[in-house]
């Protein structure tokens, strides 16, 4: 077979012949690059803050259910130590005493022997501790990153420790109702295993539930009343957005009305 070969001929003044490479060589402009990464902050823009609110949501759901059964687990555990629950001794309000020795009321503090007898001696926790002064809450720090107050009206639960705050009136040093971040941040818990009460009836003989007082079993008063419902706009707090989880097989319904 006979090789061909081809023959250059250099253009006037030229005095060597460069290598000759195949590849095509592509080159951006510089509007071309900043155009690109404008594209991607835009993308990340919009699918980061998703990325991470569905995080929260995760951590929320997957604590939640734990903290659920890590409790009444508890419960469970200090039946055996003490009988039924039903037949515990009464939780009492707490006060500090005045100069003659009387309770002063409005300086409530957290009934810590009740909480530690039946509760904190059954579960793990790296750190318990009043909240505050002249508060009625006890803050117990969990091993997974949670933290759960125990006041003496309900039990709060926030999924992470790092979001917990409380908001406090500057004149009497109590705790406000957070309306901002419940049913996002922490969920309410209620236990009253003693009560007869109607307002009661899905607590009564139970051991920590969602709260559930003077709920009528219906998903539409979960979502809808006014004081505690599980909506943008309550005159308390968001107290039954934990029944509504729980009902949802403790996974946040996707028409969940409040944003994470």
């Amino acid at each position: 077979m006979k090789l061909k070969f081809y023959a250059f001929t250099l253009a006037e003044g030229a005095t060597h012949v460069a290598h000759w490479n195949n590849s095509r060589k592509i080159a951006f402009t510089l509007a071309e690059v900043l155009i690109t990464l404008g594209i991607i902050g835009v993308v990340a823009a919009l699918t980061i803050p998703t990325l991470m609110a569905n995080h929260r949501r995760q951590v929320a759901e997957t604590r939640l259910e734990k903290f659920y059964t890590t409790i009444n687990q508890a419960v469970k555990m200090a039946e055996v130590d003490y009988g039924d629950m039903t037949q515990w001794e009464p939780r009492e309000n707490k006060y500090e005493k005045d100069e003659n020795g009387n309770d002063d009321k409005t300086k409530e503090l957290p009934n810590t022997e009740y909480w530690q007898k039946y509760f904190l001696a059954y579960m793990k926790t790296l750190k318990v501790e009043p909240y505050g002064h002249n508060s009625s809450c006890l803050l117990a720090y969990l091993p997974d990153g949670s933290v759960v107050n125990f006041a003496n009206g309900s039990i709060q639960f926030w999924p992470s420790a790092k979001d917990f705050k409380f908001l406090v009136n500057e004149d009497t040093g109590k705790i406000k109702n957070d309306m901002e971040n419940s049913g996002v941040k922490y969920f309410t818990f209620f236990f009253y295993p003693s009560g007869t009460q109607e307002a009661n009836k899905y607590h009564y003989k139970k051991g920590v539930e969602p709260y559930k007082w003077n709920w009528d079993g219906t998903k539409e008063m979960l979502l809808n009343d006014n004081g505690i419902g599980c909506k943008k706009q309550v005159s308390n707090e968001r107290a039954y957005c934990t029944a509504l989880i729980q009902m949802n097989g403790w996974k946040i319904p996707k028409d969940y009305p409040l944003r994470f």
